[in-house]
C-alpha cells in the first residue's frame, strides 16, 4: 500500500512538472507568435458634404448644319464620327430651282438693258422725261441685283463645315430633299466640352457660378475637377429640376455623349476616415482589422463612402476611437495576437 502511494505521488509530481513546462512553452510560443503592426485610432473629421447627380458630356459649341437651298442632296462626304476642318465640303445640293431663277433673272436683265439703252437715247433727245428714264434705270438695277442674288445662291449648293469638329448626327441621305433651315448634319467642337446635369430644388440654392465640382467618369480612374459655368434659374416643367452646366477639363478619353457623375459641395459633415492602405478586399467585400483590448486582431466588414485622395470615408462598420491596423501583413487573421510597433516586448 505504501509503495502504491509513493508511486502515485511520483506520477503526480512528474505530471505537474510536465504541465508547468507545457504552459511555460505555450506562453513563450504565444509571445513569439505576436505580430508587430502599425495601429492607429480612428476618429471623426470634418469633411465636405456632397450632392451627386448624373449628367452627359456635350459640346459647348454645337452647330446644326442645313442647306440654304431647296433641292435634292446629290452627295454627302461625311458620316457620324467624321472629323472635319472649317471649310471642308460636307454635302452638295442639286439647285434646280435656283438655276431656273438665275436663267429668268438673266433674261429680265437683258430686256431691262435693251430698254435702258433705248431710254438713254430718248432722254438725250428729250423725248422722255428724267422721271421716266429713272424708272427704267431702276428696273435695270433690280434685274441686275436679282442676277447677282441668284448667282450667290448657287454658291450655297456646296455646303462646307462652319467650324472644326466631329459629325455627331446625320439626318438626311443622298436623294433626300433638302429644305432651307432643315437640319441635315449636327457638328460638335470636341475641344470645348461641358457637362449638363439637373439639380433638385432642395440643393439649387447652394450652387453658384465658379463653384468647383467633382466629376467621376468610369473610363478614367481618378476623379476630375470642373467648374460651374451656368445655373439656369428656371426649373424644367416636367422634372422640376434646374439645369446646371459645368466645364470639363481636357482629357484624351473625354468625348461628347459620355455619362458622368457630378458631385456638388453643399455643406460639411463629420465622418470617420480611413487610409486606403488599411482596407482589405475579400470576395468583393471591403473590411479592416481592428485590435481589441487584449491585442487580438478581428476582421471587420465595412460599408465605405466617398474617397478623398488616399483616404476613404467609413459609412458603417466602425466607431470612433477603435484601433485599426494599417497595412496589415498577409500573416494577420482573426485571432492573431498583435503588438503595436514601438511597444512590443523584445
Amino acid at each position: 500500500m505504501k509503495m502504491f502511494i509513493k508511486h502515485a505521488l511520483l506520477v503526480f509530481l512528474l505530471s505537474s512538472g510536465l504541465i508547468a513546462c507545457s504552459e511555460s512553452n505555450v506562453s513563450v510560443e504565444k509571445k513569439k507568435a505576436a505580430v508587430k503592426v502599425d495601429v492607429f485610432s480612428i476618429k471623426k473629421e470634418l469633411i465636405n458634404e456632397y450632392y451627386s447627380t448624373s449628367g452627359i458630356i456635350t459640346s459647348d459649341h454645337r452647330v446644326e448644319v442645313s442647306s440654304r437651298l431647296s433641292g435634292y442632296i446629290r452627295n454627302i462626304k461625311v458620316r457620324e464620327g467624321s472629323k472635319v476642318k472649317k471649310g471642308d465640303v460636307l454635302f452638295r445640293v442639286d439647285p434646280v430651282d435656283t438655276k431656273q431663277q438665275l436663267a429668268q433673272a438673266k433674261a429680265d436683265l437683258n430686256n431691262a438693258k435693251v430698254d435702258l439703252t433705248r431710254y438713254q437715247s430718248l432722254l438725250a433727245d428729250k423725248a422722255v422725261t428724267q422721271q421716266q428714264f429713272d424708272q427704267i434705270k431702276l428696273r435695270y438695277d433690280v434685274a441686275a441685283s436679282k442676277v447677282t442674288q441668284a448667282q450667290n445662291q448657287l454658291g450655297y449648293a456646296v455646303v462646307r463645315a462652319p467650324v472644326d469638329g466631329i459629325i455627331v448626327e446625320k439626318r438626311l441621305n443622298v436623294g433626300d430633299l433638302a429644305s432651307p433651315g432643315l437640319p441635315i448634319l449636327t457638328l460638335e467642337d470636341p475641344l470645348h466640352l461641358l457637362v449638363k446635369t439637373y439639380v433638385s430644388e432642395r440643393h439649387i440654392a447652394s450652387i453658384n457660378n465658379n463653384d468647383k465640382v467633382k466629376l467621376n467618369i468610369s473610363s478614367i480612374e481618378q476623379p476630375l475637377v470642373g467648374e460651374v459655368r451656368q445655373v439656369v434659374e428656371v426649373a424644367d416643367i416636367n422634372s422640376h429640376k434646374f439645369l446646371v452646366k459645368a466645364s470639363v477639363p481636357t482629357h484624351k478619353d473625354i468625348r461628347p455623349g459620355i455619362f458622368v457623375e457630378v458631385y456638388f459641395t453643399v455643406g460639411q459633415q463629420e465622418s470617420l476616415l480611413l487610409p486606403t492602405s488599411a482596407v482589405i478586399k475579400r470576395n468583393g467585400l471591403e473590411g479592416v482589422y481592428i485590435v481589441d483590448d487584449n491585442n487580438i486582431a478581428h476582421y471587420r466588414l465595412l460599408r465605405l463612402g466617398q474617397q478623398l485622395g488616399d483616404r476613404i470615408e467609413v459609412a458603417a462598420g466602425l466607431k470612433p476611437q477603435q484601433r485599426v491596423i494599417n497595412n496589415p501583413p498577409p500573416s494577420i487573421s482573426t485571432g492573431t495576437l498583435v503588438v503595436a510597433n514601438g511597444n512590443a516586448d523584445e
